[in-house]
């Protein structure tokens, strides 16, 4: 089930890399100005030794503060690009280009529970793994070493609630967790590797800017355009990567839904093209009568 998982994520991820680009234009635009803005208040004289603003050694308290600004100022345009992405990925929403309201909030709200649920996981996982550690060293050091990896998958079942929540779908916690029985060691697998790729992207994002300084004449001004574009760019390979993964999930839960009523693929399939009929004999008899009246 893990390979399954993995592969309709990584599918749905490759097949959508467009659809990321079209839903979420006006919002990759605002984290460019975001942080071209900020990283033009914090540029030094001589200019930044490192790719970005954002991975510059901190040298002053208001400097972190308005990192710490920034960052916020990130995640929520990126919440704001994965809802819209979710949305055009799972239902074929046309929304605004611009959409910031109550969707985005509970999405927020959301991923805050789903972090808090994490941490409260973790901590008595390595409390109790520490403590067997102190009399098998062996074992309990491998109990340690695997607390991370479920805590993870205890909020990969909880995590379905994000994509229910873009689609105002009002999946709740408790629904998230029974709807993913037996998916929990696939998602979290999945998420791990998930992970991993989304740390090398940006690993060789920043790597290709870091590269073009020797192939671009010395300049400030592409110093200040690298510093936005890094972050932008990390904050795109986290939506894309991450909204895919769990509009996959938000996928396998709604299917076992459908075979729960006993529903099958052929039925659905016919449903689809039954409905995709009245609407083409409606738009004819809806054609014919304006040429009719234009008679």
């Amino acid at each position: 089930m893990f390979l399954t998982v993995l592969e309709r994520s990584l599918s749905l991820a490759q097949h959508n890399f467009g659809t990321l680009f079209r839903t979420g234009w006006a919002y990759i635009l605002l984290l460019v100005a975001l942080n071209f803005a900020i990283g033009a208040s914090l540029m030094p004289e001589a200019g930044f030794k490192t790719v970005s603003y954002m991975t510059e050694p901190v040298a002053a308290a208001d400097e972190g503060a308005l990192r710490a600004l920034a960052a916020i100022g990130n995640l929520l345009v990126g919440f704001s690009i994965a809802i819209a992405y979710v949305r055009r990925i799972l239902i074929g929403a046309q929304d605004f280009p611009v959409t910031i309201g109550m969707r985005t909030l509970r999405v927020i709200v959301y991923q805050i529970v789903l972090g808090l649920i994490g941490l409260l996981s973790l901590i008595p996982l390595v409390i109790i793994a520490s403590a067997i550690a102190a009399l098998t060293a062996g074992f309990g050091l491998l109990l340690l070493f695997l607390a991370p990896f479920v805590a993870l998958m205890v909020v990969q079942k909880f995590s379905v609630v994000l994509p229910a929540a873009a689609v105002d779908d009002p999946l709740s916690l408790k629904e998230s967790w029974h709807a993913t029985k037996g998916l929990g060691w696939s998602m979290a697998f999945a998420a791990l590797v998930m992970s991993l790729l989304a740390g090398a992207l940006v690993g060789i994002w920043a790597l290709v800017l870091w590269v073009s300084d020797g192939l671009l004449p010395a300049s400030l001004a592409w110093q200040q355009i690298r510093s936005a574009v890094f972050p932008m760019g990390t904050m795109l390979i986290f939506v894309w990567i991450f909204a895919s993964l769990h509009g996959t999930f938000y996928g396998l839960i709604r299917e076992r839904f459908v075979e729960n009523l006993g529903l099958k693929t052929e039925d659905l399939a016919k449903v689809e093209s039954s409905r995709a009929n009245t609407r083409s004999r409606a738009q004819k008899a809806l054609d014919g009568a304006q040429r009719m009246n234009r008679r």
